[in-house]
């Protein structure tokens, strides 16, 4: 590839990497400012837990409108379109919840924020592994250790917002720039085709395809994995720990710090760590600091363990992510699609449910059923693991 070619290539891939952080901002905003939220749209008493836990299912929510919408229609109209419309979705989700007055457009914002966020998720994977053919598994590794990078920056943001007094609303305007700022960049340049004509397989054939079911139930349960804790650990620091609002966000920054640590250095390694045998440990390690997060009787302790679920959860996504994509590498966009709806679709239902649970019990008991997603993740991964080896056609299964 000559200089002038490498040149955008590499322009256009930082770019993924941070319309990636954008949709970080569009996700991580919320938790941080949770329990500030409450306060200012239940009154006295507050919002009840499942009322919080549906603010996140509306973001998510949004984000699975998001991909199945755009999973089919990206290998007919190219990515750009979509990269441009999800900057601009966000940059309005930002404004609209900032002036939001009441909880139902509150809700309808985080919607659009989604929603945007969803748009850009469907074609940034694709994006970057057309843009890195020769090392796919390591670009989206990297890419995705980006949305960690802007979770980062948005708590921290966030959580130096409530302790300076700047307020929730006035937050959501500082990271105006960033989506605004992306969509006029990405006008400007020419995306890569997502699959070559004649070459992709189709999503129905994909789904005749029992290895591919089993990749959407696993992708499925590590989207769970991260989201439970994710909407939910700053609200069980200060409500169940006993900590003060600014903790929270703190350790909230400290586990999105601990998921790009994690995915960078899978990443780094590339092929010489086995994906299947890093997510099974992944798996495991997550089941039980999960369990001894929600019961440990040690304050500090138990934030600590749930701090650490995101080094050893976060690379889940992105791996099964890589590994469905060099089993399948005719998927083209809407395999990429599929595979985030189910993803994404993992982080609508773990939050609600945790809310769910927590109102019937309490949080302890709420956090602890997040350990159900890595712990049935568990021998899911060891299966496709093993039937790697199959040929592919095999039985008409594979």
């Amino acid at each position: 590839m000559s200089a002038s070619a490498r040149a955008p290539t590499s322009l256009l891939t930082l770019l993924c990497y941070g319309a990636m952080m954008c949709i970080a901002i569009g996700l991580n905003l919320l938790p941080v400012f949770l329990t500030t939220i409450s306060r200012t749209f239940g009154g006295a008493g507050g919002l009840t837990q499942e009322q919080l836990g549906r603010l996140g299912a509306f973001a998510f929510g949004g984000l699975v409108v998001g991909i199945v919408v755009t999973g089919p229609l990206a290998d007919r109209w190219g990515a750009k379109p979509f990269a441009l419309l999800g900057n601009l979705l966000i940059a309005l989700g930002l404004v609209a919840a900032a002036l939001a007055p009441n909880y139902s457009l509150l809700g309808a914002a985080v919607f659009f924020l989604g929603l945007g966020a969803g748009l850009l998720d469907m074609v940034l994977s694709p994006v970057v592994a057309a843009l890195n053919p020769t090392r796919r598994s390591s670009a989206l590794n990297w890419l995705h250790s980006f949305y960690c990078v802007g979770a980062v920056v948005t708590i921290l943001a966030g959580t130096l917002a409530l302790r300076a007094g700047l307020g929730w609303r006035a937050t959501c305007l500082v990271f105006l720039p960033l989506p605004a700022g992306l969509a006029a960049a990405f006008w400007a340049l020419t995306f890569p085709a997502l699959s070559v004509e004649g070459c992709r397989m189709s999503l129905r054939s994909l789904l005749r395809r029992g290895w591919f079911w089993a990749a959407l139930v696993a992708i499925f349960l590590g989207g769970a994995t991260e989201a439970g804790m994710v909407q939910w650990l700053p609200a069980y620091a200060e409500l169940s720990l006993g900590f003060p609002a600014w903790v929270g966000g703190v350790a909230l920054l400290l586990f999105s710090l601990a998921m790009a640590v994690s995915r960078m250095g899978v990443g780094a390694a590339g092929s010489r760590l086995d994906a299947y045998r890093v997510m099974a440990w992944s798996c495991g390690l997550s089941t039980l600091l999960f369990l001894g997060g929600a019961f440990l009787p040690v304050p500090l302790l138990a934030l600590g363990l749930c701090v650490a679920v995101g080094f050893t959860g976060s690379c889940l996504w992105p791996t099964m992510l890589a590994v469905t994509a060099d089993r399948y590498p005719e998927g083209g966009a809407s395999m990429y699609g599929g595979l985030a709806a189910l993803g994404n679709a993992g982080g609508i239902c773990m939050p609600w449910i945790v809310g769910w649970v927590a109102d019937h019990m309490d949080l302890h008991w709420g956090l602890a059923v997040s350990a159900l997603a890595p712990a049935l993740m568990l021998p899911l991964v060891l299966a496709l693991g093993a039937s790697r080896a199959l040929p592919r056609a095999s039985a008409g299964a594979a």
